[in-house]
């Protein structure tokens, strides 16, 4: 069974290093191929990725091209049974690739499967999720929520309650470790390249759910991830892409579903948001 791993990278390559180290020992029944694309970084990324690790193969991008466009590239040329999209700032812990693709194997019906995801201090990132709707992007992480509650519409999309101990079907899982069967993969098509950076994931699962796909979340493959090393190094526009993808997301599948007089609230509302995430990134909260 062979595994394609696809990294995309921008300016992260000390955690790039110890990610790339760290994946020997996610795989012991599973052969690795290994991609690593890279998004015009100046850190000297790709002449460490060539000296250190011989093995994997560097995609160079003459320029940032985003989350999507990249890892296509690198889902282009992989060979594997499954693929796998794995952020530079993660450390693989032992098993983890072995137990997701069994994981997968042992649920056919699977066409994407997520891994279980922990902070650097250990606690549980909250990587299965509901799919998203207008009152938890109005609630969560912005000062409407702070002042006014919400908390059980947000706690219910990120899946607060749920043990995150036992496999269980979902709406979708973070592309941060996110695994594709190559029957699904060839169903459903590439990322769209449409979103720069995020939204991508939650496109991909809704686009399996709909071809009549599973998503499963499997909490025995684990892996850290630190989150954010590339985003943090230009946080409003991050903030910006996020929110454009936000858009994108609604209008490619929401809107076609909302009555026409009632269209217009939603993408207000995410300009609204976006709006108030930037006044508290400015403030520094």
């Amino acid at each position: 069974m062979l595994l394609s791993i696809c990294i995309v990278n921008w300016n992260t390559r000390d955690d790039l290093r110890r990610c790339l180290a760290s994946l020997p020992a996610g795989a012991s029944a599973v052969s690795l191929e290994t991609f690593v694309v890279d998004n015009a970084s100046s850190d000297d990324s790709v002449r460490m990725v060539a000296q250190e690790f011989p093995q994997v193969r560097v995609i160079e991008n003459p320029e940032n091209q985003g989350f999507a466009r990249a890892n296509n590239l690198a889902i282009r040329e992989a060979h594997g049974d499954y693929v796998l999209l794995l952020n530079p700032d993660t450390l693989v812990q032992p098993g983890a690739f072995d137990r997701l693709v069994e994981g997968m194997e042992a649920h056919p019906r699977a066409g994407i499967g997520g891994a279980k995801l922990l902070n650097g201090d250990g606690s549980l990132q909250y990587s299965c999720r509901h799919f998203p709707t207008f009152t938890a992007g109005i609630f969560r992480n912005t000062i409407i929520g702070r002042l006014f509650g919400g908390h059980s519409t947000v706690r219910d999309y990120l899946m607060v309650d749920f043990d995150h101990a036992s496999i269980t079907e979902v709406d979708w899982v973070s592309g941060a470790a996110l695994c594709i069967r190559r029957a699904c993969l060839e169903q459903i098509g590439l990322l769209d390249d449409i979103y720069f950076m995020y939204c991508e994931d939650v496109d991909w699962c809704y686009r399996a759910h709909q071809a009549g796909w599973q998503v499963l979340y499997l909490p025995d493959a684990v892996i850290t991830h630190l989150i954010g090393k590339s985003s943090d190094l230009v946080v409003q526009a991050m903030v910006r892409a996020h929110h454009k993808s936000m858009g994108i997301f609604y209008r490619k599948f929401y809107a076609p579903n909302t009555p026409h007089l009632l269209r217009w609230i939603p993408p207000i509302g995410i300009w609204f948001r976006e709006q108030m995430v930037l006044a508290a990134k400015r403030q520094g909260k």
